[in-house]
Parts: C-alpha cells; structure tokens; sequence
C-alpha cells in the first residue's frame, strides 16, 4: 500500500470500510440471496414475552453451534462481519429509541430481519449512532422502536434512566476517546460468536441468516450497555445538561360546574425532567382522589384532567418541571362558574358556553381590577463580596382571592433573575423574598420586583451595591468579574471579563486565567504571563469535558483575589452541543425516512470560505473561517499556514496538533510585526487546497482603551445621593461599560462608586453622607483597559433636591358675586423643599351633572392661598382645581373641588375666615392663626371668635376661647391637655353680627416633641441684645422664618437676622418701644417646629439695663500688666490702678481660665495703693500664655493683659530659673567661675575653673559625654582653682565635659561643650601652639634619597602641612613624597637630581595662621647629602644580594640508626651563590653514603642512605658569592634503640638498690 502523508494517517480509518473488496463482494451476493422486510408495531408484545432466561439458553446454543461451524467454514468470514455490522445496526436503533424517550420496559421487536438494498450503497453517517464509520455497515435499515411512556419517580437517579442518559451520549464516545482498539476487539467477538452460530444453523427451524442476526443483536446490545456505562463515567455530561424550559406553557380555562378540563404543557431539557403539578402551591395527589384527576405524560407532553369540576376547584395551577439543573415552573389558572338562575346541564357538556357575557369572570375570580400595594420595601442596599443579603417586601393585593396567588418575578437591571447557587426566591403568601447566599460583584445592579395578578401589575425597583472583598494582599487589585465564555468549540474556549474598578493603588499589570475540569477541585494556570486584554482563547482542552474559569487581577504589590467562577463551558463543537440538548416535543410517527446516495470514493475536501481574523492582540490572533462545501461524509481536519507580511514563505503552524474546530488562535507571532494566513482542509483522501489568504494582519492590539468620557455633571438626588450625568467617550469601540468615582473636597481620598461597569450616561450615586461636598469623576472600560479618569466635576453639596410641591386641598368658596368667586384654599402638606412662590387656578362649567373642559383662571401665579375669579356666568355651576408651584416648578393640581353655584351673597356679616393653621405646639398650649375673611359682610370686620373642642366630641360640646372679640388673627391657646386632640375654628364678627365658622384647623394632640428648644434672648459684652433660636430637626432644605406679631419681618430696618446651620440669630439694632410685640421663629419643611419670645415692656426694661450694664466703663489704669524676676527666681505679676474701693475684686485669667489663689499662685490687693500682684515659685512650659487681671468694682470693669509667649517667655523664663538655681547653688559648694580652657606651651589641653564655699569634705568629679573621668591627682583647693589637663588634644577628646562639686550642703555643676564650633576654636588654638614648637628643617640621608624634616610637641590631623620649593608648591609623586611619622614632619626626595637642588619651605596651618619653617638644600649641603645617599643606596644593594640561607635546616636532628636522613634548604644570592657542606668544620665531598646536591641555584640537599653512629656529628652549610657569605650548622644525633632498652633495664637494679 502507498505510504500516506502524516495528516492522512491520523484518518485513515474514516475510510478503511471502503476499500474493503470482500465485504463488499460478501454484501451483494447476500443482497442476491435472501430479502426480508422489517416490520414495527406499536404495542406488540411478541418480543417482549420472551424471558430473559429463555433468549439466555438460546443464545448459548447458537454459541456452541457457531464455534463448531467456524472450523469447518472459515472461508465465509465475510458473512460473519456482515453479522457483527448488523449487531452494531441494531445498537444504534437501541440508541434511537432511547433518544426518543422510549424506555427499554416498552421495547417491542416483532422480527429482526433486514431489507438490504439491491445494490451497495454508501450509508450516511447517523447523528445517533455512536460507531464511526469503519463500523457501519452498508445498506442496513435503522430499526424502529416503538413503546408506551412509564411515570419517572426519580431524577437521573434510576437505572433505568441512567441508561437512557448515556444511550444519548453514545455518539460522541469514540469522538471525546480515541480507543480504536475496543471497536476493534468488539469486532472480533462478535465475528466468533457469529461463526459459531452459523454451524448449528440446521438445528433450529429458523435459517442460519436469522439466528446469526439474533444473535450478534443480542451480544451487540450487551456490549453497547457495558460501553455505554463505561463512557458515561468518562464523559463529563455536565456542559451537555440544560435546566428544563417549557416549550408550551399551561393556558387558563374558565369553566362551568361539572365541566371537565384539561391542562397541557410541553416540557424540553436534558436530564428529561421530572414534572409535578400543584393546585394552589400543594401537590395533587391522584390516589387521594381518584377518578379526579387524571395525570399522562407521554412523548414529552404533560396534561393534567381535572373530572366534573366545582366551585371548589377554582383555583391557580402550576407545573412545576425539575430536573439536576433546575426547576422551572408555569402557572394556569381555572375559574369554575356556578350558574345562578334555572340552567340546563346540557350546556356544561355542549362544548362552547352560550351564557351571556354578563356571567363571565376574570381568570383571577370575580374581581374585575386588582390593586397591589407594597409595603416594608426594601431599599438602597449595601453590601460586600462573600456576604448574605435579602431583599424582600410586602406584598398587597386588593381584593384578596383565597385560591390564587399574583405571579412574582424579579429582575436586575431589566434581565429576569434566575434561582441559582447564587441567588433564591421565596414567596411566603403575602412576602417576596430575593436572597443571596454570596454576593459578587456580578450581584451589583437595579433590583426590581414585578408582581402581575392578571391583567394588572405593579413593581418597584432599588439599587444593590456589592463592594469588594478586603485583599489578602494590603494593596492588591480587586477581583475582576463577569467570567463568561464567548465563544466556544472542540478544543478551545475563548474566556471574557470585565476588569474590576479597584486596582489597588498601582495599575493593574495583567490577569491570570485559571480553569478547572468539572468534577475536579484542581485549579491550574492558563497562561504563564499576565494579559492586558479582558479577553482570552484557551486551548489544550479535551473534547467533550466541561471546563468552569476564573481570572485574578495582578499589579505590583500582588496578585488579588480570583474572581467568580463562571458557568460550565463543554469542549464541543456548538452544533453538536445544540443537537444534543435538542429534545423531541411530539409523540414518535412511526416512519423513519433514510435518504441513501451513491458511494464516493476519497473525495478531497476544497478550501474553507470566508478566513478572516476576528480578534487581535498584542498576546494573540485569532483566525475564524466556515468549513468547506465539497468535503465529503467524513470528518475534516484543519491545517493553518502563515506567513511574513511581503513572502510568499508559508509554514504549517499546527504541525502537532490537528484543529476540528473552524476556530485557531495563534500565540507564537511576534508582537508589531505583520503577517498573513490561510488554511487546508484534509481527510483519508488526501489535502485540499488552501483557502484565500488573510489580509496583512499586525500583531497588535485591534481595539484602543477609550478615551475619558466628558462634561461630568452632578445633581442633586437625595440627601444620601447625587445623580452624575456625563457624555460618552468619543469613538470608543466594543464599550463594556463606565465606573464612577466620588470624593469629598478636600480629601483627595477617592472611592467608587459602582463596582460593576454600568452603561448609558447617568448613574446614582448613593451612600453619601449629607451636607458634605463631593466632586466626582468617570471612566471609560472595554476589553482593551479602562481608559483615563475624566476631568473632576463641579463640588455639589449633597442634600435633597427641590421638587415640585404636593396638591393644594381644601378648596371653599370663600365670597360669591354675580359674575365672580372668590375661592380659598390651603397650603400643599409639602412644599418640595423650596418656598411656594404661587398658586395657579382651573376652572370648569358643570351643566346638568357633565363637566365641560378645564379653562385657566389667572395668568400670572398668585400669592395668597386665596384668589377671585372674574368674568363667570350668573347662576352657572362651577368646579375648581388649584395647583402650587416652587422654583421646581408647577405641582400636581389639587382634586377636584365641589361644585359651587355663582350667585349673589346678600348676608350681611362677614365670611369664613382661612388659611387656619397651628404652631409652636406645646403640652399645655399652641399658637392659632388665620386669615380674615375675603367677604366681609355689609360693614368692616371688627374681631374674631375662636372655638375650640376635643377631636373626638361632639359637635355641640365647642367652647369659645374668648369672651371679647380678637383684633390680632393669631392667639395662644393656653389651658390644653398632655395628650388630647383637640380642633378649632374661627368666627369673624361685624356691626351685623357673627359670621360662618372657618374650615377645622386639627386636630393636633398637645404635646412637646423630644428635642423642642425654645427661643433665648441674649445680650453679649458690647451690649447688644439678641433672640437665638436652635433647631436639632432641619430637613435639608429647611429655612428660619422670624416673625413680629407673626408677620414676617424680612424688610424690617429695626433688625438684622443671620442663620448658620441650625443655628439663627435676630439682632436688635436700637431696642426701644416700637419694638414691643411676640418674636416667633418658625422652621420651613418640618412638621410645625417654631417657638417665640415675648418682648413687654418689663422685658424691654430689663434689657435695656443689662445691655447698659455691659456697656459700663472699665477701671482707670494707671500700670498696665507687668513681670519682673525676684532675687530667688520667684515672678512678680503686677498692675497699679488709679483707685480701687472695699469692694473690688479681680480676678485672674490665664489663656482664658480664670486661676485661684494656691500651692502655685499666691495673689495680693493693696486698696489702698491700687496695687494688685501675682506671685509664682518658678515658670514652667505649662505658663507659656496671655495672664489677665480683670478688675470689677462694682458697675466698672478694667482689665490688663501681659502676653508672655515665644522668645519673649523663653527669656523669662531661662532668667527667673537662672535666678532660682543660683540662689540654690551659692547655699553650698559652688562655681565662682565656670568651666574654661587654655591651651599650655607643651601643647596640651588644660580645663579650669573657679570654686567657692568649699570645705575640706567637698568633692569633686569629672565628666566626660557623663562618662566618669578618673583623675590621679587630688584637689586640695588652696588657691581655689580646679584643673583637668588633657594631653595630645584631638578629635577624640571632643565631647561635652562637666565638672560637679558636691558634699552634704548640696553640689554644683559646671559643663563645658567642646562639639562644633567650640571644638574647632580650641583645635585652632592647639594647631597653632603645635605649630609654633616646630622644629627647624634638617637634612636627612637615606637608602632612597633625601629627606627634609621637622619635630613637633604632637602631631593632629587638624594641623595642614603645605611643602614648596622655590617658591612653588611641590606635585607629589612616587618619587617625591610628603609624610608624617609621629613627632615628625618629612619629606622624602627619592633618587634626588641636580634639579632638587634649591629653598624648600614647610608651611604649618593652624586653622587661621600659617608658619613657616625653610632650609637650603644646595652647594655643600646637598653634596654632602648626595654623597651620604649613594654610600646608603651602594650598602643596600650589598645586603639584598649577599648569599645568605633562607630556611630549611633544623637546628637538631635526632634519629634511628639505618634510617634515612633528608634535609632540604633554601638559599639565595645574586649572583647564585657557591654552596658547600662542613661536618665538624670539615670540607665534605658527595658519595655514595652522602649525597649533597644543590639544583636551580636556589636549593640544596643532603642526603644519608643509611645513618650509622658515625654520622652523628656538627654538620654546616656554607653559601658564598662575591657580596657576601653565611653558615648554617645542625647537629645529627644518630641513637641505637637496643642499646638504650640495655641501658635502661640496667639502671633499674640500681635504683632499687638504693631505695633499700
């Protein structure tokens, strides 16, 4: 056979059932022999009556006949693997079977036989057959299984179903494993078995063709379950399993009594699921009813019966579908109608009801609207990463129907929220509950509530915000999130994230992909260096398992935490994935349509269409084409070429590794440079052509980060929250979404504000605090990064914003005319948070019940709560709306108003008064006021009446409140009880009388509010008198309103009002008589907070005199505050006033806390002389300050202040301690002069200092760095001087020196700093001394040359040595050289020349001062020094080259006789040296006995074979040249060991003799 290429050897498999010449020869002479058709039935049993035991017994039979027969007919082996492909057949019919959700209990097989072609055809691959094609016959008919659907009680936990599971499965097991061998073998025992089948084919009734079918059926089957069983534990089903979806939901039905009904659904997902149907949310049990209901599922399609229905089965059905991925469920509902009146019964079983219409009811009973309400909603929400929330509320339906419950679903930012691992629903009856058991990230969003009962819904919406985790890592990136598969097919997946809004501090460098096997907890790294762009192809994966990911974040601190795992992807080509979830959703037909086509021999695939590149990266490229449309029934494999950007020099880069998938991504391309593409297809026929070529491709990144977004403008929202609207990035491609940051001003701490990428241009931002101010600032992210922050907002304070107001009410007619009303009405309960700045009115025509349309009554806002509309017509109705307004703008318009008649008003007194309302509430009392009335009658309005009762009394119990009428339309209302409700009206007489009572004002209970504060006068130091008021309860948009005679006083000259915060103040500019009247403050936007103060005449006196008193002179001065320091240290504070009387008092202030008479403060008033004084002991840090003398003598204050702070007290306070320490050190031994130095004429260092008041136990101690100085000498004191000498004064002496005197009187100290400047003064001064006891130059000769030198006392590194010759400073070199060597100054002129010849100067400077000292070195000096130096140099050279022994001789050698004797030395000479051996100052000669040797003129030896006694001796070595020579002497002592043991073992006896 022609060799293949390697890329057809992978698949020459898919084509070896083709070129097999004897199968195909064996197939047309069966198809000539014998010819059957299969017959299917539905319902037969003929199959199925046979025991397993007897088919058992059976088949053991046609196993021995086989083995028989396949000795004596091996030349039909043909046949025989016709057999097994027809066993092979019949496996992928048990696997269709089960594929259509037929169970193997309702099997049913008539006959076996097969209706074979009459010709050889090609079969076409079979989507359910799990065999590839070298194991497909040709010409085999799938046979049909037909059955009836058992009830399921488990889920995917049965046996049976189990099996029913992997027979889906089947026709992915030799794709996903690539064992050949066990088809191979599985082949070969069913060829064996058939064989032996055929030998005995005479003894049974059936022919041999049938029982070998029979057979190879029955063992095929076997193997395929235990296969089947085997791959089902290999594969991973969990990508292939889907939750169960309802392809047709349950309808609702209304029904009359004794109707039956019938619910359907279609239910598809993979495990099928288990359905349960359930009647008000309880299970219906058939057994507990029977004859009820009736419940069938057949085919995948589910119905539920109910028989003769009645009232009571009036109710909400649900389906419930649940399989191991999930439960999903459909409502129906069924509405029983009970005729009312006479009916016939016949009506209920005619089909279509012909009632009337006015029978009929809603589907959710007899209600015809619904209203729901909710109630304990939840709100804005916060939470973090790993934690547990729930959302929930209150759900009110109104009418309640007891059998039907509302449908509840829950959405996040739109998209409908699914029960998962993550996130559970629970409905309780009349509560809705989200639960999350682990928030992420992927949680963060709007949270809406959608609750629908029937036709009508309601829903209600708040945000959730998820903050990050806290990083393992302190400043580690956050978690990226939204893990999620783009693309996906056979060996790779292509993961995508959103990158996280925290990157802790530093940006984020790149991310790690991890994945994980389903099945497994073993995680392992995708890629070995951090990627920048949030999208990543995975390859390296096996086909056919589910795979889960995670990415983490990294940046320079570390790696953070990984993200949430994403849903499982399975490794499969999407058709395939699709094909396999698909499910059957109608009962089998019974007819199975084969479409059969000619056989093709090797067809070669052509070239894929469409490549283009889809993705590409800087990391990778990723190349997407469609398979090619001539390709043949096999399976094709990709090859991927590229090539250089301007070559035409393609390479395979796939060699290895075969690509399925129309899907490759390339990672080994070099970053910014281009390239092109193209790719082959190829089977077992061979290579196809490659495709068109790619566009140039750069390895770069195709999508940019986004430009920041712009123009970021914040509003006000809440008093928690700020809406921030901005414009889009410009240009930004594939935008995934925006993060928001807010900061506080000032801060420069920024935080986000969402950590999942929100889209659009506007965003809330909640959890601020109030009145703070904020800027924020937005980011742009796709998959390319995030892009630059955007430029900061303006500063927006947080508080609520103003909206419109709420609806007047109340709307009276106040006044009528004939041709005009006058209409009041009352303020809107809330005024949006601005002042109401008008009021708009609408009115209509009402004839005969109908109103007409609404027509606009003013133009222009009014003011008043009260307003006269003109031009009506006489005796028309009218109806009126009233609608408020605010800087906001206009308001909803007020319900609409009764219907009022226009007409005259002839009544003589005067009309309602309005606008009643009540403030400054307290326990015992409030503030009542109104307006007068708009008709006032025949005569002006004179005064009111005001009445009052409790809230719940009746109406003849009003009492008035005033026995004379009012003038003011205010009064307080005094005598109330804690606790009572209580309502008022107000009456406005006239000379007429005493008209209609005003509209209620109330009720309102009596009480004071915890936190109620009330208005307090105040009159400061300059006099000026003041009401404040506090308020603990402001709204954020509340404002002070000050009120005289409650009338506002906003134009008043008299005063002057200023708020801050809660605070607000009135000012009286000139108290007087015309400011007499009741001050009220009232709080805008809360419920009623208001207080006043009354100013009579008593209270105006009374201030007026307080702010006179404050006013007073002060106390003449006659000196101001002043210190002085007492001989002790003590301080002296004193003032002297002109006058002081018997009543004067001062006090004493110190930074503004008055201080007393004590331990540290004593105090003295001289009134006599005005004198007032402060003394204290000593000044301490804590008396750094402003002192304070105020002076009160009766009416007249004064004061004086001394400041005492910064230098000025440092001043003080070093003087007064100085004093106090010397009074205390002049007690006992003392300094009478400090510490000093001197510098002696010997160079030294000598501290002094001066003592007084010593006796003969005084002692004194010296210190240095408060390290004890120990001193030889003692001190005898005669002359008063003390002394420390320190010799060779240098660096190492500087330091800090202290001297204590001290005996049982006390001690004193004096210390002396020499460090710094100190030190370097004293250095100065030593140099100089140094300098000046230099020595005159001498002349010097040496070996090297001249040498030029000085002694000094002592050398110091401080003393600089300068050398000049002639007048110009010497360059040192090697040759000329300055030094010092301890006492001595030199320099050394090596091999000196004529040109040294000269004055040489030796400057000496000390810091300040040079001093010189010069020589002559010239004429007779410097022969005589050269002469000396070539006497010196020509020694020098003698002594270095003399011959001379370096080393290796011992002085003493002991040894054994007959032993050898090696010595080695080393001796040098220049010349090399002559050398010769002496033994007892003999000349010896070399011989055989005694060698001496001396090689490389450097060593010698001597040798002795064998010593003998006479060797020993004197021995030397002599070394001789033309400079010298030298000797060296040893000694050999040779010794007999027999000899001495006899000398030993002699001496003993005599020993002992002696001892006796």
């Amino acid at each position: 056979m022609m060799s293949l290429p390697f890329y057809q050897k992978l698949h020459e498999h898919y084509d070896r059932s083709y070129h097999n010449k004897n199968l195909h020869t064996t197939m047309s002479q069966y198809q000539q022999e014998k010819k059957s058709s299969a017959i299917y039935t539905h319902g037969s049993t003929a199959y199925s009556s046979r025991s397993s035991a007897a088919h058992r017994q059976k088949s053991e039979a046609f196993s021995q006949a086989s083995a028989a027969s396949y000795r004596q007919q091996a030349s039909r082996a043909s046949e025989f693997a016709l057999s097994s492909a027809v066993s092979q057949k019949a496996a992928s019919a048990y696997d269709y079977g089960y594929s259509h959700g037929l169970t193997d209990s309702s099997l049913m097989l008539e006959d076996y036989s097969s209706k074979l072609s009459p010709q050889t055809k090609r079969a076409k691959k079979s989507l359910l057959s799990g065999e590839k094609k070298e194991n497909l016959p040709s010409d085999y008919m799938v046979p049909i299984f037909s059955g009836r659907q058992v009830h399921v009680s488990g889920i995917a936990d049965m046996e049976e179903e189990r099996i029913k599971e992997a027979a889906a499965y089947i026709a992915q097991r030799n794709l996903l494993a690539r064992e050949e061998g066990v088809t191979a073998a599985k082949q070969s025992t069913v060829s064996k078995q058939s064989t032996s089948m055929l030998r005995q084919e005479e003894g049974f009734e059936k022919s041999r063709k049938v029982a070998i079918r029979e057979k190879a059926e029955h063992l095929s089957l076997k193997k395929t379950l235990e296969e089947t069983e085997a791959y089902h534990k290999k594969l991973n089903e969990d990508s292939l399993l889907h939750a169960p979806e309802f392809v047709i939901k349950p309808r609702s039905h209304t029904v009359w009594e004794k109707e039956n009904v019938k619910l359907h659904c279609s239910v598809a997902g993979w495990p099928e699921p288990r359905l349960t149907w359930y009647k008000n949310q309880v299970p219906i049990d058939v057994h507990a009813n029977p004859g009820k209901y009736i419940i069938e599922s057949r085919y995948g399609v589910h119905t539920l019966e109910i028989n003769a229905c009645d009232f009571e089965d009036t109710a909400q059905y649900r389906a419930s579908a649940m399989n191991v991925k999930g439960e999903l469920s459909a409502y129906a509902s069924v509405v029983v109608k009970r005729y009312k009146g006479e009916f016939d019964e016949t009506r209920f079983h005619a089909g279509a009801s012909t009632l009337p219409l006015s029978f009929a009811v809603t589907p959710y009973g007899y209600a015809s609207k619904f209203e729901i309400h909710f109630d304990d909603k939840f709100d804005v929400s916060f939470g973090r990463e790993g934690e547990t929330m729930s959302l929930g509320c209150r759900v009110v339906i109104t009418p309640e129907i007891k059998h039907f419950q509302p449908e509840i679903q829950w959405y996040r930012n739109g998209a409908p929220v699914s029960p998962s691992k993550w996130v559970q629903t629970h409905w309780s009856g009349d509560r809705a509950t989200l639960t999350f058991s682990h928030l992420n990230k992927e949680d963060e969003g709007l949270y809406t509530i959608h609750v629908r009962m029937g036709e009508y819904y309601e829903q209600y919406s708040a945000y959730v915000f998820v903050r990050d985790a806290d990083a393992e890592i302190e400043g580690a990136p956050a978690s990226p999130l939204d893990v999620v598969s783009l693309d996906a097919n056979k060996d790779y997946i292509i993961i995508s994230w959103k990158q996280p809004a925290v990157d802790g501090g530093s940006p984020i460098l790149g991310y790690f992909i991890d994945k994980c096997e389903v099945g497994t907890d073993s995680w392992s790294q995708c890629n070995d260096t951090p990627v920048k762009f949030a999208r990543f192809p995975v390859t390296g994966l096996i086909e056919g398992r589910s795979y889960i990911f995670r990415v983490r974040a990294v940046n320079k601190t570390g790696i953070g935490l990984p993200s949430r795992v994403s849903e499982p992807v399975a490794a499969l080509d999407p058709a395939e994935k699709a094909r396999l979830k698909s499910r059957p959703s109608a009962p089998w037909t019974g007819q199975i349509i084969v479409t059969e086509e000619e056989p093709t021999e090797g067809i070669v695939p052509g070239p894929p269409t469409d490549l283009s590149v889809i993705e590409a990266t800087q990391s990778y490229v990723v190349l997407s084409w469609k398979p090619p449309r001539q390709r043949g029934h096999e399976g094709i494999l990709y090859f991927v070429e590229k090539c250089d950007a301007g070559t035409e020099n393609w390479q395979q880069v796939n060699m290895e590794l075969p690509v399925k998938s129309p899907r490759f991504a390339l990672f080994d391309l070099t970053e910014g440079k281009s390239y092109r593409f193209r790719v082959r297809c190829s089977n077992s026929a061979g290579v196809g052509e490659p495709s068109e070529a790619t566009e140039v491709t750069m390895v770069e990144d195709k999508l940019d980060i986004p430009k920041p977004p712009s123009n970021i403008i914040p509003s006000r929202n809440t008093d928690t929250s700020v809406v921030v609207t901005w414009e889009e990035s410009k240009d930004a491609k594939e935008l995934v979404g925006y993060y928001i940051e807010s900061s506080i001003v000032g801060s420069g701490k920024w935080e986000p504000c969402n950590n999942n990428p929100v889209k659009g241009t506007r965003f809330t931002c909640h959890g601020l605090t109030t009145g703070q101010s904020y800027i924020f600032r937005v980011r742009a992210v796709n998959a390319a990064g995030l892009s630059e922050y955007s430029q900061d907002s303006e500063a927006i304070e947080v508080k609520a914003a103003i909206v419109a107001p709420s609806p007047p009410y109340d709307i009276t007619c106040l006044e009528s005319f004939r041709d005009s009303m006058v209409l009041g009405w009352k303020q809107p309960d809330k005024t949006g948070g601005a002042e109401i700045t008008g009021y708009y009115v609408n009115y209509r025509e009402v004839i005969d019940g109908v109103p007409g349309r609404w027509r606009e009554a003013n133009i222009k806002a009014v003011s008043d709560e009260a307003y006269k509309i003109s031009n009506l017509k006489e005796n028309m109705v009218y109806q009126f709306q009233v609608a408020a307004m605010n800087i906001a703008g206009l308001g909803a318009p007020s319900a609409v108003s009764a219907s009022f008649k226009c007409e005259e008003w002839t009544i003589a007194v005067p009309g309602p008064p309005h606008s009643l309302k009540y403030s400054e509430v307290r326990k015992t009392s409030l503030v009542l006021q109104w307006k007068p009335p708009i008709h006032s009658g025949r005569t002006p309005v004179t005064g009111y009446f005001t009445d009052m009762k409790e809230a719940s009394a009746k109406e003849d119990q009003w009492r008035g409140l005033n026995e004379a009428a009012l003038k003011n339309t205010y009064l307080r209302v005094q005598g109330l009880k804690e606790g009572v409700s209580y309502v008022f009206r107000v009456r406005a007489v006239n000379q007429a009388g005493v008209g209609k009572p005003s509209d209620l004002a109330g009720p309102v209970v009596a009480e004071t509010r915890p936190g109620t504060k009330e208005v307090v006068v105040n009159v400061d130091d300059d006099g000026v008198i003041s009401l404040n008021f506090e308020c603990d309860q402001m709204a954020p948009n509340s404002e002070f309103t000050w009120s005289k005679d409650y009338v506002p006083t906003e134009e008043s000259p008299r005063l002057e009002v200023e708020s801050k915060g809660n605070k607000t103040k009135m000012t009286f500019k000139d108290l007087g008589m015309e400011d007499l009247g009741i001050y009220s403050c009232d709080v805008t936007d809360t419920d009623g907070i208001a207080s006043s103060y009354l100013i009579d005449e008593e209270e105006l006196k009374r201030l007026l005199a307080l702010s006179q008193e404050h006013k007073f002179p002060t106390v003449p001065v006659k000196s101001e505050l002043a210190v002085e320091i007492l001989e002790k240290g003590q301080v002296r504070f004193w003032m002297q006033a002109e006058k002081l009387s018997g009543n004067a008092k001062v006090n004493y202030i110190f930074n503004d806390k008055e201080i007393f008479e004590g331990p540290k403060y004593k105090m003295h008033i001289d009134r006599n002389t005005g004198i007032i004084e402060m003394f204290m002991e000593k000044l301490q840090d804590e008396d750094e300050g402003t002192y304070t003398f105020q002076v009160q003598d009766g009416r007249a204050t004064g004061h004086s202040t001394l400041v005492l702070i910064g230098d000025v007290y440092k001043k003080l306070q070093k003087e007064a301690e100085f004093q106090r320490q010397e009074c205390i050190r002049k007690q006992g031994p003392h300094f009478a002069e400090y510490l000093s130095w001197e510098v002696t004429g010997e160079c030294n260092v000598l501290l002094k200092c001066k003592v007084a008041n010593i006796k003969k136990e005084t002692h004194i101690v010296w210190y240095k760095d408060e390290r004890e100085i120990s001193v030889d000498e003692k001190h005898d004191f005669k002359d008063g001087i003390c002394t420390l000498l320190i010799t060779e004064f240098s660096k190492k002496d500087a330091g800090i020196y202290e001297v204590i005197l001290k005996d049982d009187r006390g001690k004193d100290k004096s210390r002396l700093k020499l460090v710094d400047e100190a030190f370097k003064e004293l250095m100065a001064e030593v140099c100089k001394t140094i300098a000046l006891s230099a020595t005159d130059l001498k002349i010097q000769s040496t070996v090297e040359g001249i040498r030029l030198y000085s002694f000094v006392t002592y050398y110091v590194d401080d003393l600089k040595v300068n050398w000049s010759h002639n007048g110009t400073a010497i360059k040192y070199t090697d040759r000329v050289k300055s030094g010092v060597t301890g006492e001595q100054i030199w320099l050394q002129i090596n091999e000196p020349t004529p040109n040294d010849k000269g004055k040489y100067v030796m400057e000496l400077f000390d810091g300040k001062t040079g001093h010189q000292k010069t020589v002559d070195l010239s004429g007779q000096a410097y022969d005589e020094a050269f002469d000396e130096f070539q006497r010196l140099k020509q020694a020098a050279i003698v002594e270095k080259n003399r011959a001379r022994v370096v080393g290796g001789l011992p002085d003493v050698v002991t040894i054994q006789e007959g032993k050898a004797l090696n010595l080695t030395c080393i001796v040098w000479g220049d010349p090399t040296p002559e050398v010769s051996w002496l033994k007892n100052e003999k000349l010896m000669a070399s011989d055989e006995h005694c060698n001496l040797r001396f090689e490389a003129g450097k060593t010698a030896y001597f040798t002795i074979s064998g010593v003998r006694t006479s060797d020993s001796g004197k021995y030397g070595l002599v070394v001789k040249n033309k400079y010298g020579s030298e000797t060296s002497d040893f000694t050999v002592s040779v010794f007999i060991p027999e000899e001495e043991a006899r000398k030993v073992s002699e001496e003993r006896p005599k020993g002992n003799k002696k001892a006796k």
